[in-house]
Order: C-alpha cells, then structure tokens, then sequence
C-alpha cells in the first residue's frame, strides 16, 4: 500500500499573489494517495472563503501579535490535525513554492524520515542581492555554523538522477517528514526569536537523533513577491 500523505501549510491573504499557481500545483500533484490541509491565519475570512470556494480544505485560524507566533500556531493546527488522521507523513509545502507534480513521488523514493526539496530565495550579501537555496550545511570544524549548499545545488539542478544528500537546515517550503517525527516534536519559535520556526524544528529533529536530507535534483519554483 502507498504511504498515506498530508500535504499543508500555514498561509494568509498576504499569499494571495501566488494563490492560483498553488491551487494548480496541489491539482496537478500525481501521488494517488494524499489529502490537502491550509490553515487561513488572515484577520477576515474573505481569503478563507476564497481557498473553500477553489475546493481546498481549509480551517479558519486567528492571527496572533507576531506573525512568527501566528505561522506556528498554524503548523501545530495542521500537526493535531496529521496526527488524529491516518496519515504517515506530511509534506509541508508553503504556497509560493511550486513543486513538480511528482514531488512525493521523488522524496518517498528515499526512505528518509525528514527530506526536504529544493527551493531559492533572496538574499542581501554587502547591499547585493543574491539567489540562494534555503539547503545549508555543517562548516567542518564550526559546528556553530553553517553554509549555504549553493555549488551542491546549482550542479544538481538539471541532473537526470537524484542527488541525496544530507545536510543540517532546511526550510520548511517543500519538505516531507514521516510521522514518527511529528510524534515528538511541536513547531515552535525560538525563544529569543533569533532564526524561525523552520530553523528551530531541524534542531529539534537533529536533537532527537533524526538526520535532515535533500534531494538537490528536486527543485522547485519560488514565487517571490515584489514590493
């Protein structure tokens, strides 16, 4: 039997710029047996409507102060809800990140508890703007510290064959985490509020024994907002 597959995120009517993109990836997606849950944290329900009417399920959540409060209570709504269902894993999949249709296929293929694929963003290095994956890696020697796996990635990018590979951080845009992991560990935000929520749950896997993997071949698109 196929492994049974939860597939949500958090999301707001801030997200309201790359809704039609999602709503057809989670359409198109090929793995015969999943189920799709967002949690709307938006102040009204005009956007919790909107998701009903394109025949998503959607539960209606209540922002909090801080928006990094309000995305983690929304996980932990979406990991209740997991856990209760006959579900085996989850794949946190946020909505301006566009998968291949096959994206479950691709990361289940690696038996891995925690595997995340690719996806980039942008970041300011000296006032310059610079496309990164949200993939890092240990620094030999630092363990304090980590990198970006920029080269790994941009070489892995067209390649016919998956690149697995582990690696210490991952964000939470495309990411597939079997149950046993869930069990144990909350979504939470650091309590000093110095790196996310999706920094503070790869600690937190990595704190409990579990390794954190990548496929660097699987990569996806990331509609980045303009302002």
């Amino acid at each position: 039997m196929n492994p049974k597959i939860l597939v949500g995120c958090p999301t707001y009517d801030g997200k309201n710029y790359c809704f039609d993109a999602y709503i057809k990836a989670l359409k198109e997606l090929t793995y015969p047996e999943f189920d799709i849950l967002l949690v709307d944290n938006s102040p009204s329900e005009q956007y919790f409507k909107k998701i009903q009417e394109a025949g998503i399920n959607v539960i209606k959540d209540l922002p909090r102060a801080r928006p990094h409060d309000s995305i983690v209570q929304s996980r932990n709504i979406i990991r209740e809800r997991f856990l209760k269902g006959n579900y085996d894993y989850l794949l946190s999949l946020e909505q301006d990140v566009i998968p291949p249709e096959n994206v479950i296929e691709k990361l289940l293929r690696h038996n891995k508890k925690v595997i995340s694929g690719v996806y980039y963003t942008i970041y300011t290095f000296h006032g310059i703007p610079k496309l990164r994956p949200l993939i890092w890696a240990d620094v030999p020697g630092e363990p304090d510290k980590m990198r970006f796996m920029n080269s790994e990635c941009t070489a892995a990018k067209n390649s016919n064959q998956p690149v697995l590979k582990k690696i210490k951080m991952c964000g939470l845009g495309c990411v597939l985490i079997h149950k046993s992991v869930l069990e144990k560990i909350k979504f939470r935000v650091p309590n000093d509020c110095s790196t996310y929520d999706d920094f503070a749950f790869c600690s937190d896997a990595r704190e409990s024994g579990e390794n954190i993997w990548a496929d660097l071949s699987l990569q996806c698109k990331h509609i980045i907002k303009k302002e």
